[in-house]
C-alpha cells in the first residue's frame, strides 16, 4: 500500500498543472455538497429563529380560495394549482365574529386579525412606499417583537379607529433618523397619523420584512383607507403548547360551522400550527437540497470523466514504462492496482481541497447573511465531509478503473516498440 502511495504522489507531481486541472471538477462538486447542506443548517437555524420571534405556541388562520371556487374560474378544470383568476379572487367571510368566538374556545390564550395593504407614507418631504398592517391590539401581547419607543395602540383606539401608527425600526430610521419620532405626525396616503410607537429590529420572515412595515388598528386601515369588513388571516395563542393540534382542529371545525362548509376539503381558510408551518418550510428545503445536490453530481461526474481521459493519457505517455514493469516480471494486476491509485488519489486530492474550500464558502454565506440581518448559524453537518471525501473516492475508481484495466492489458513487447 505504502509502495502504491509512493508511486500515485509522484505521478502527479511528474505533471502538477495537468494534475490540478484534473482535480477542478472534483473540487467544484465537493465543495457544492459542502455549501448546500451547510446552507441548509444555516436556513434552519434562520426558520427557527423566526418561528421563536413569532412564538411558537401560536396556530395561523389565513383565508385560501376553496377547490369548488377555483374549478368554477377555470371553467370546470380539476387543477389543484392556483390560476390568475383564482388567485383574484376575494375571500370575504373570515371576519371579526370569526375572532370572538375563536377567543372563547378552550385553550385560547389570545387571537388577533389582521389585513395588509400598501401606501404612500410620508414625511416632510420623504415618501416611501410602505406595507401597512392592521391589527387587533391583542397583537401587542400575542407577538414576540420588543418596542424600542413608546407604547402599542390599545382597543379604545382600536375601536375608535384611531388614526395612531407603530412604525417597523427601518420605516422609523428612514423618516426620523436619530430624532425621537413618538408623538411626529406621519401622512399615510390621505390621512394623517400619529406615531405612538417604534419596534425593535427584527428583520425578515419569507418576503415580510417587519422592519419596514407601518402598523395601526385594524379597524382603521379597514374603515378608513381600505373599506372592507373581513380579514386576510389572524394569529391565535394556545395556553399548552402539547394542545396546539387539538387546537387547531377546534377552529377548523369552528369556522366550518360559521362559513356553513358542509363538505371537508372545500374549506376557505386554512388552519396550521408553527409545527406544520416548519414543516412546510423543511419541505421546500429539502427539494431545493436535493436539486442543488443533483447539480453537484453532475459536476462530479464531469470531474470523474476528466479523471479517465486524463489517466488514459497517462497511460499512453507511459506504456513504454508499462511494457518494461511487465518484462521484469510486474503483474497485469499490479498495473492495475498502480493506475487505479493515481486515479483515486488525483480524486481524494480534489475531494479534501473541495470540503475545505466547500467549509470556507459556507463561512462567508453565513458572515454574509448575519452581516445583512439574518439570524444564520455557521454550522457543517458531519455527514457533508464524509459525504465529499467519500463520493471523490468513488468517482476516482469507477472511472479509473478503465483506464487502468487498459495499461493492465497492454502485451510488453508491443509497449517497448511503441514510440
Amino acid at each position: 500500500m505504502k509502495k502504491l502511495i509512493e508511486q500515485s504522489v509522484k505521478g502527479i507531481k511528474g505533471n502538477q498543472t495537468r494534475a490540478i486541472l484534473t482535480m477542478l471538477g472534483i473540487v467544484i462538486g465537493v465543495s457544492t455538497i459542502i455549501l448546500v447542506l451547510s446552507a441548509g443548517e444555516g436556513f434552519k437555524s434562520y426558520l427557527n429563529y423566526q418561528l421563536e420571534q413569532f412564538g411558537t405556541n401560536t396556530i395561523t388562520i389565513e383565508t385560501v380560495v376553496p377547490p369548488t371556487t377555483r374549478q368554477r374560474e377555470q371553467g370546470g378544470a380539476s387543477s389543484q394549482g392556483d390560476s390568475p383568476a383564482a388567485q383574484a379572487i376575494v375571500i370575504d367571510t373570515f371576519k371579526n365574529r370569526d375572532i370572538e368566538l375563536i377567543r372563547d374556545l378552550p385553550n385560547v390564550k389570545g387571537v388577533y386579525g389582521a389585513v395588509v395593504n400598501q401606501d404612500v407614507v410620508a414625511y416632510q418631504g420623504k415618501t416611501k412606499n410602505t406595507f401597512l398592517f392592521g391589527s387587533s391590539a391583542s397583537r401587542f401581547d400575542i407577538d414576540k417583537g420588543e418596542l424600542a419607543y413608546g407604547r402599542g395602540f390599545t382597543e379604545s383606539e382600536e375601536r375608535g379607529l384611531a388614526q395612531v401608527a407603530v412604525l417597523g425600526a427601518d420605516l422609523a430610521e428612514y423618516f426620523f433618523d436619530d430624532k425621537d419620532p413618538i408623538g411626529e405626525i406621519i401622512r399615510v396616503g390621505t390621512l394623517n397619523f400619529r406615531v405612538v410607537g417604534v419596534y425593535e429590529p427584527r428583520g425578515s420572515f419569507g418576503f415580510s420584512n417587519d422592519d419596514e412595515q407601518l402598523f395601526m388598528p385594524i379597524s382603521t386601515l379597514q374603515k378608513k383607507i381600505m373599506g372592507i369588513d373581513y380579514l386576510f388571516f389572524a394569529v391565535a395563542e394556545v395556553e399548552d403548547e402539547t394542545l396546539a393540534e387539538i387546537t387547531a382542529e377546534d377552529i377548523r371545525d369552528l369556522l366550518r360551522r360559521t362559513h356553513q362548509i358542509r363538505i371537508e376539503g372545500n374549506e376557505d381558510f386554512r388552519v396550521a400550527t408553527q409545527v406544520e408551518n416548519l414543516s412546510i418550510f423543511d419541505t421546500i428545503l429539502r427539494a431545493a437540497t436535493f436539486l442543488l445536490l443533483a447539480v453537484a453530481a453532475i459536476s462530479l461526474v464531469v470531474g470523474g470523466v476528466g479523471v479517465m481521459n486524463i489517466m488514459y493519457v497517462v497511460v499512453t505517455e507511459r506504456t513504454k514504462e508499462i511494457g518494461l514493469k511487465k518484462a521484469l516480471g510486474a503483474r497485469a494486476k499490479d498495473i492495475k492496482e498502480e493506475f487505479l491509485a493515481e486515479a483515486t488519489m488525483i480524486s481524494l486530492v480534489g475531494g479534501f481541497v473541495g470540503v475545505l474550500f466547500g467549509v470556507l464558502l459556507a463561512y462567508i454565506v453565513s458572515v454574509g447573511a448575519t452581516a445583512a440581518g439574518f439570524f444564520w448559524a455557521f454550522k457543517v453537518p458531519i455527514i457533508a465531509p464524509v459525504l465529499g471525501i467519500v463520493v471523490s473516492a468513488g468517482i476516482g475508481v469507477f472511472f479509473g478503473v478503465f483506464p487502468a484495466a487498459q495499461a493492465a492489458k497492454l502485451d510488453p513487447i508491443d509497449a517497448l516498440r511503441k514510440e
